[in-house]
């Protein structure tokens, strides 16, 4: 029924603990000025304290019918939100503590946990009815519900660079592009592929959209129309598991079950230079860095390689240690850092420069790492795992921050990031984004 506060050095507790519940405390959140502590509890209420003395500030907070199980502050500090055993989620006024607006309701299970999106735009809310919710901050309402439309799983997702549109490639032969504002499919599916669509990209412009699927093929789609551009991409032997597009839009690379890396013309579609073959085992993933000058790959031989975009020579020797298949790789968007997901159950960073591990391995997972990227602003880390979940890691502290992102029911096998840094696009074995 108490909170205590404690020195993050040396583990000795401040003060006395602060008391005023009735009931069990079940959530804790500091203001963003840290002035300021706010606590759920299982007595139904939230109370805020004084960070510096410990006194109760104000009446508590009530208005749930249930036990508050989660609460966080917003960005500017201006307002709570809390998520409750009644299975709404409230937002309040932090200087008040009036109730702002009607209760967020939709989920049909406890709200475990909440929180604002880093522009304050958007509350994000997970139930135990095994689903995420995003509601707009401004107005309370849901942004959306779950991308239906795939009839097999969805095997890759990407945002167009102007953060207008999603495109998904899935295992039942399609693309399709959706409104993210809206989730409604625009168009017909992309057609041409003879099996499953492994990998989607965006060229940088967006006017074209780059696929990768099992026929061993690389397509090019009109971005606005969806038509087939050109002839399929063809030379890879075995399944094209994923493709890039340059940072200036005038290459697309893809990586294979084949060993081999290969380059393409963007404009023509024709090959350019030899199959880069120093994998030993399939490729999984591949990746520009934001300079241009080199391409990263992930494969099944346990590896991350390096190669000079221009040359197709590998640079340095093998990026070594982790201890099974490499299914993701990302580059951060200043070139210093290469990110790897792996079925050994951890994410590493790497000096892109040096080829050294950065600090400790990310770990948290007790199953395989199948998607990464980056936000925008370089400052986390976007992965999805074959526990169905999507996890957000601070790149500075090297850990976790917030809890799980729930909701799919099936592997999430691709994460992307809006370009604005405000949303999370994930795909799953479940068939939707």
């Amino acid at each position: 029924m108490t909170v205590q506060m404690w020195d993050a050095k040396s583990g000795v507790a401040i003060g006395k603990p602060l008391k005023g519940h009735t009931h069990g405390v079940s959530s804790v959140s500091y203001s963003p000025n840290g002035r300021h502590i706010i606590s759920g509890s299982y007595d139904r209420t939230i109370q805020m304290w004084d960070a510096g003395t410990g006194t109760a500030v104000g009446k508590p907070l009530e208005g749930h019918m249930g036990g508050v199980i989660s609460v966080a502050y917003s960005p500017d500090g201006r307002h709570i939100i809390s998520g409750s055993h009644d299975n709404t989620v409230r937002i309040w006024n932090a200087e008040t503590s009036a109730m702002v607006g009607v209760p967020l309701e939709g989920h049909t299970g406890y709200v475990l946990s909440v929180a604002y999106s880093p522009d304050g735009q958007h509350i994000i809310s997970r139930s135990y009815d095994h689903t995420l919710r995003i509601w707009k901050a401004e107005t309370g309402a849901a942004v959306r519900k779950p991308l239906e439309g795939h009839t097999d799983s969805v095997q890759a997702v990407a945002c167009s660079p102007n953060g207008r549109y999603i495109i998904s490639g899935s295992d039942d032969w399609t693309i399709r592009i959706w409104d993210a504002e809206t989730g409604v499919v625009v168009g017909d599916p992309l057609q041409g592929h003879d099996h499953f669509v492994f990998s989607v990209a965006y060229t940088p412009d967006g006017r074209h959209i780059i696929s990768g699927s099992r026929d061993n093929t690389i397509r090019i789609w009109n971005g606005e129309t969806g038509a087939a551009v050109g002839k399929p991409l063809e030379g890879h032997t075995d399944w094209v598991r994923a493709v890039a597009c340059s940072p200036n839009g005038r290459r697309i690379v893809s990586g294979s079950d084949d060993k081999t890396i290969r380059t393409w013309d963007a404009e023509t579609g024709a090959a350019v230079g030899k199959p880069l073959e120093w994998h030993t085992r399939g490729v999984l993933s591949v990746a520009y860095s934001d300079c241009r000058r080199h391409i990263i790959s992930g494969s099944s031989d346990r590896t991350i390689r390096i190669w000079n975009a221009e040359t197709g020579a590998a640079v340095g020797k093998p990026l070594e240690g982790h201890t099974y298949l490499v299914w993701a790789v990302a580059c951060s968007l200043n070139g210093r850092h290469i990110i790897s997901g792996s079925d050994d159950k951890t994410i590493r960073i790497w000096d892109a420069e040096t080829g050294d591990v950065v600090g400790d391995p990310l770990r948290g997972y007790t199953v395989y790492v199948l998607s990464l990227a980056y936000t925008p602003d370089g400052w986390y880390i976007i992965s999805g795992s074959s526990d169905n979940t999507i996890r957000i890691w601070d790149v500075e502290i090297g850990a976790a921050v917030g809890k799980l992102l729930r909701g799919h029911i099936g592997w999430v096998w691709a994460v992307a990031c809006s370009p604005n840094g405000r949303h999370i696009i994930s795909g799953s074995d479940d068939k939707t984004i």
